[in-house]
């Protein structure tokens, strides 16, 4: 669904399907705009207050009027809003600050907000990195398959509100798995709008049949779009790092996939370790569709890459490793006489892919069993710790926000941790575009209600 596509316009074209609450969700989660009238001079507001169903018109204009649709006039040419039905006028009189509250059966769109209006007009984004800023900025990125939407709509928000490509806002980008494809995405200079499509496009392509799911077309779509001869370091802004399980050693061990060269600390063989371990190739040589399938090598959902497997079974959320890469880089620059060289981090961003509904679990006591029963009890249990211990291993939230949070206090270092809570739990896999999209919806009321805080970052990024 292209992002420039007109609201007026579409909402005609679908007359038939004008009480399909989904699908206007779907246009304005994609950036449909709200006031541009169709070909015979009507808008979206004009329009909906034609429905003949109280309920539904009354649904329908509230959602506009949140959206941001211009409430002087439902109709641009030859109708003004005093020749308009007795229902678009008694839409205008509608105080914006409490609308209707309404109660809908599938999605919920009385938890509608503002969402539009940084959308108009079409944000133009500056592509010049300033030279000028004398601090550093780190902008970490999740692990979590296909919800890497929210991570794509969270940085649309962060682009429309600074005018600033994602790419020069940022000096450091850290990423885990999908968070590990988007920042590949940022260094090549691709924008979030294109990559929200591509990722709807991915998901059919990638996720076909059972799981563990072929690699081929994961591949495919890598090679495809970050180059099959690519390396590392062919591009040198920002520095970004994407997360990696070395799995061909005991214990295993994070790597990170680099476009420059690691600290001299942190480089291959370390002292005392297994002469028989081959070290991971160099970034001036690793190319960047590997690194990106390496990092996002989930267990059971794909097979390894060669000796890695995801990132996120150590770094689902990368922004403490990243802090670590960052000091220990700095560090060699002073043992090398390059000081000058150094810049402080002052901003951290942490995007996450949506926080999953907590739910109660019934048992995850495993013993020996001495009858039926208690084997499936036992066997119940089993499956519940095993994926309790996953999910604990792997949670980017709670405690792994507790501690980047405390360590950026500490250092006078400015910290943001953004995701949104999600109604349902979302698999890394899912393909149903209508679960998807009420994501990003959720994220899109996500960024309403914390604007201030949204505010907040983008003038700290936009300071020199």
């Amino acid at each position: 669904m292209p992002s420039s596509w007109k609201a007026g316009t579409a909402y005609t074209s679908w007359w038939p399907m004008k009480d399909n609450m989904e699908m206007i969700k779907a246009l304005l989660v994609f950036g449909a705009e709200v006031d541009i009238p169709n070909d015979f001079g009507e808008t979206p507001a004009f329009i909906a207050s034609k429905n003949s169903k109280l309920v539904t018109r009354k649904a329908l204009l509230t959602l506009l009027r949140t959206a941001g649709a211009d409430s002087r006039s439902p109709r641009v040419q030859g109708v003004s809003a005093e020749r308009c039905p007795a229902a678009a006028r008694s839409f205008f009189s509608l105080g914006r600050s409490q609308p209707p509250a309404i109660s809908f059966s599938s999605l919920e769109l009385q938890d509608l907000m503002h969402i539009s209006r940084a959308r108009k007009p079409a944000f133009i984004l500056s592509s010049m990195r300033d030279e000028r800023r004398t601090r550093d900025h780190l902008l970490c990125l999740d692990g979590g398959g296909v919800k890497g939407l929210v991570i794509i709509q969270l940085l649309i928000a962060i682009e429309k509100a600074s005018g600033i490509a994602t790419k020069d806002l940022f000096d450091w980008v850290a990423g885990t798995s999908t968070g590990g494809i988007l920042a590949l995405a940022i260094l090549h200079s691709k924008s979030m709008a294109y990559m929200r499509g591509v990722y709807f496009r991915m998901k059919d392509e990638v996720f076909r049949g059972s799981r563990p799911y072929e690699s081929g077309p994961l591949e495919e779509f890598l090679k495809r779009e970050f180059g099959e001869h690519t390396k590392m370091t062919d591009v040198k802004k920002p520095k970004v790092m994407l997360t990696g399980t070395l799995s061909d050693r005991q214990p295993a061990e994070l790597h990170l996939f680099r476009n420059y060269e690691a600290p001299e600390c942190v480089r291959e063989p370390h002292v005392g370790q297994n002469v028989n371990l081959k070290p991971p190739t160099q970034p001036s040589e690793q190319l960047v569709w590997r690194a990106a399938r390496s990092s996002g090598a989930a267990p059971t959902y794909f097979r390894p890459s060669g000796r890695f497997l995801d990132g996120g079974l150590l770094a689902n959320n990368p922004t403490l490793d990243a802090m670590t890469e960052i000091h220990e880089y700095n560090q060699d620059l002073i043992r090398k006489g390059q000081g000058s060289k150094v810049k402080k981090l002052s901003v951290v961003v942490s995007l996450g892919t949506g926080r999953s509904p907590q739910v109660p679990v019934t048992c995850v006591d495993v013993f020996r069993p001495s009858n039926p029963w208690e084997l499936a009890k036992t066997v119940f249990g089993a499956k519940e710790l095993g994926k309790m211990v996953v999910d604990c291993c792997t949670d980017p939230d709670g405690r792994a926000v507790d501690r980047a949070r405390a360590w950026c206090e500490m250092a006078g270092i400015q910290y943001f941790r953004l995701t949104p809570q999600l109604g349902t739990d979302i698999m890394l896999d899912e393909v149903d575009d209508t679960v998807l999209v009420n994501a990003l919806w959720e994220t899109e009321v996500y960024i309403y209600e914390h604007r201030e805080q949204f505010q907040k970052l983008i003038q700290l990024l936009l300071s020199p």
